[in-house]
C-alpha cells in the first residue's frame, strides 16, 4: 500500500476531533479560525437585533394599552397616581424589561396637536427623568403617553456605535398622541 492511500484510510478511520488536532497542513484549521470570528460576530449582531426589534415592538405595544386606560377615561376615574398607571403598564410588560426600575413614564397634556413636545429628555448623552410627569388630562384633552426604556447594547457592528446613551445604552421611546374621549368625568 502506498503512502497516500495509507495516509487516507487513516484520516477517515479517525474520529473527527483528532484528526482535526493532528492535521498536519493546517488548511481546514487556518479556514476554520478565519471564518469562525466573523461567524459568530455576526450570529451575535442578528441576535441582538432581533432582540431590540422585539424590545421595541413590547414597548410600542404596552404604550398603546395603556394609552387606552387614559383615553377613555379609566384612569382619570379610578384616580390613579403615576405609580398605579405605572403598574398598569408593567402588567403588560412580560420578561424583556425590568418594569419597576427601568420603564419611565411621561404623560403631558397639550392645548394642541402642534403644541405636543416630541423631543427625546436627553442631555449630554444621559436621559433626564426629571422632566417627565404624569397629567392624564380630563374629557377632550389631548395627551401623550411616552414610555421609555434603557436598553443595553451588547453588539456593536464594526466600530459602529449602535447606542444613543452614554455607557452603551439605547434609549427607547413608544409616544401615543390622542385626545381623550368625552367620558363622564363623575
Amino acid at each position: 500500500m502506498s503512502y497516500q492511500r495509507l495516509r487516507i484510510v487513516r484520516l477517515f478511520s479517525s474520529p473527527l476531533i483528532p484528526r482535526f488536532i493532528t492535521e498536519r497542513e493546517a488548511g481546514t484549521t487556518l479556514e476554520f479560525g478565519l471564518l469562525v470570528a466573523p461567524f459568530v460576530a455576526g450570529l451575535f449582531a442578528i441576535l441582538q437585533t432581533a432582540m431590540v426589534f422585539f424590545a421595541g415592538q413590547t414597548l410600542e405595544t404596552a404604550a398603546a394599552v395603556s394609552a387606552r386606560l387614559i383615553l377613555t377615561g379609566h384612569a382619570q376615574l379610578n384616580g390613579w397616581t403615576a405609580a398605579q398607571f405605572k403598574q398598569q403598564v408593567c402588567d403588560q410588560i412580560h420578561g424583556i424589561f425590568n418594569c419597576s426600575s427601568g420603564v419611565y413614564i411621561d404623560v403631558e397634556t397639550y392645548s394642541s396637536f402642534a403644541a405636543v413636545n416630541l423631543g427625546m429628555p436627553v442631555t449630554d448623552g444621559s436621559f433626564n427623568a426629571s422632566d417627565l410627569g404624569y397629567n392624564p388630562g380630563g374629557p377632550g384633552d389631548i395627551v401623550m403617553l411616552r414610555l421609555y426604556y434603557q436598553y443595553p447594547v451588547f453588539v456593536n457592528l464594526l466600530g459602529f456605535n449602535l447606542s444613543n446613551l452614554n455607557g452603551g445604552l439605547n434609549l427607547f421611546a413608544a409616544t401615543a398622541v390622542f385626545r381623550n374621549e368625552p367620558y363622564a368625568s363623575s
